[in-house]
């Protein structure tokens, strides 16, 4: 989804909370359970802008309806190299209702999950507050 990805690029948190329905699903690579909603989601956007570094989409992939997208991307988290993909489903009106990340390798995928447990404090007041 173009307008994701540019919101993301830019680093522009309202537009991407913005393109997220109220009832959005996120699934985590480094959490058993999906989150649901809106405003913790975009808490965890914000947190994962603070973890990554070098954080850039590769390539992006569409159905043919628009309503499914693959964003490749590369980054860095504590050193590490990471290769992921955010796997975006748009309901009716257009807005992110499944929203699904994978990462690779395990090494970076092990850093991400310790940066993201260092930041859930932050990410937790965000969405209290919100």
């Amino acid at each position: 989804m173009r307008e994701f990805r540019e919101a993301v690029e830019a680093g522009d948190h309202a537009a991407m909370e913005a393109l997220l329905a109220d009832g959005v699903r996120f699934t985590s690579p480094v959490a058993f359970k999906p989150y649901e909603g809106k405003v913790i989601t975009a808490a965890i956007l914000r947190g994962v802008t603070r973890v990554f570094e070098d954080f850039r989409y590769v390539r992006e992939i569409t159905s043919s309806d628009g309503r499914d997208s693959a964003l490749v991307f590369q980054a860095t988290v504590a050193g590490k190299q990471i290769n992921g993909c955010d796997f975006l489903h748009l309901d009716d009106d257009g807005k992110i209702d499944d929203f699904v990340v994978m990462v690779r390798p395990l090494s970076a995928a092990t850093a991400l999950s310790e940066a993201m447990a260092a930041q859930f404090e932050r990410i937790t007041q965000e969405a209290m507050s919100a």
